[in-house]
């Protein structure tokens, strides 16, 4: 192994640094309480979304003592941030009103229409469609805009302050799995995918043959266990839509949906979705009876602020990440890579694994199935989960949604993909 720098390491001692940081977010929420005079640094200090960009501050502030400003400046403009990019853009406009009212509008009708000849309540059929098919949609529009739908819909209509906080966690659990394996039916939406589908040549028909039937099998029994073991709490919290809401016209829903696909097909090119987005403000503002009060700009910019942390810190963990996963039999590269998506994030492993020259095909399916089996456990696992917390954190106790009891709920669904990937 090739010499480790002192930024290397320094980065490395930082981004542990920062995942205990994340497992005690919930904690500095509760010492805001304790302590009012500071409750708003508690505050930030318990921000999830705040934590890899503030370890990322001070590793860019080290590096500017250590390198000096040039070398700084030069390495971080090597740092690709297209990513962060995207999410904040797609995020934003996956929630605009005229794009969620549609989505659910959607689902709805479809579950009345299965519920007609079923003996199934329409509320639970709509929780277990909202699970196992909204996350479906992300291998079309891409893994976060399925996440900003679905947590959306879950916030709107079923995570009521009245809701037992175990029904919450399993809902969340199940949500984050979902979307981290609903999203890798194309190559082009799951971000552990998109690291590598140009370097293995992955395509459509293989992405369908290779990983189509574990999909649709995971999500579907994910969905249904959580939908039966909490039916009658689902069927009881579950709230009708706003119905004072001006109705929106067609053309309207047609214009954002337009952009919302032409933010996820010029996804690698921030030059063209980023002056979109400025377009697609100007649109909305011209129409605000037809948007919500806000655009979800703060959040949206909170979760890329985090990937944007995670990016910076994720990329100074090459000189350990990669030797410790190339020199592994398949099988082995399978658990080891689930045991260390939650603590890394999936689509940088996938990245740096992708690097490893002489790869069979055994040996990429395992990593790549390891690394979205393993995606729903942290808030740091999969790029999709900051967006999910930052919409359903305020659903939770303190508004804090706790690392412990995501990885928890999300235990049993990741074990039963496991299973199903495995096989």
């Amino acid at each position: 192994m090739a010499s480790v720098s002192v930024i290397e390491i320094i980065g490395t001692v930082l981004f542990a640094l920062a995942v205990a940081h994340t497992f005690a977010s919930s904690y500095f929420a509760h010492l805001s309480h304790r302590f009012p005079a500071h409750a708003g640094l508690c505050h930030l200090l318990g921000e999830v979304e705040v934590v890899f960009g503030l370890w990322a501050g001070v590793l860019i502030s080290f590096m500017f003592a250590y390198m000096g400003r040039a070398d700084t400046l030069q390495h971080i403009g090597q740092v690709r941030f297209t990513e962060p990019m995207f999410i904040f853009v797609v995020m934003v406009i996956a929630a605009s009103r005229p794009i969620t009212s549609s989505v659910r509008d959607a689902v709805r009708f479809l579950a009345r229409w299965i519920a007609k000849p079923f003996p199934v309540r329409e509320p639970l059929l709509l929780y277990f469609l909202t699970l196992a098919v909204i996350p479906l949609f992300g291998s079309l529009i891409t893994e976060p805009a399925a996440m900003t739908l679905a947590a959306l819909m879950l916030r709107d209509t079923f995570l009521s302050p009245t809701m037992p906080q175990k029904v919450k966690y399993a809902t969340l659990g199940a949500l984050f799995v979902n979307i981290s394996i609903g999203g890798v039916l194309t190559p082009y939406a799951a971000p552990a995918v998109l690291m590598v589908a140009e370097a293995w040549n992955w395509d459509l028909p293989f992405m369908l043959t290779t990983f189509g039937w574990r999909v649709l099998l995971v999500v579907a029994i994910n969905a249904l266990v959580v939908s039966y073991l909490f039916r009658e709490i689902i069927v009881k919290e579950a709230r009708e839509p706003d119905t004072g809401e001006e109705p929106i016209p067609l053309f309207v829903r047609g214009i954002h949906f337009l952009f919302l696909a032409g933010v996820v097909y010029f996804a690698h090119y921030p030059e063209i979705f980023i002056p979109m987005l400025l377009i697609f403000l100007g649109l909305a503002a011209a129409y605000p009876q037809f948007q919500n009060k806000t655009m979800m700009l703060r959040e949206s910019m909170m979760v890329a602020f985090f990937l944007g942390g995670l990016v910076v810190l994720g990329g100074v963990q090459v000189w350990w990440l990669q030797p410790a996963l190339s020199g592994m039999s398949p099988e082995l590269v399978y658990w080891g890579t689930m045991v260390l998506t939650p603590f890394v994030d999936n689509a940088a492993i996938t990245y740096l694994v992708s690097l490893v020259q002489g790869t069979d095909a055994a040996f990429r399916y395992s990593v790549v199935s390891g690394a979205i089996v393993g995606g729903g456990l942290t808030v740091i696992a999969n790029s999709p989960n900051p967006a999910g917390i930052t919409i359903l954190k305020g659903c939770f106790e303190d508004s804090s949604v706790s690392p412990l009891g995501l990885f928890l709920a999300a235990a049993g669904p990741t074990a039963v993909a496991a299973l199903v990937f495995y096989i």
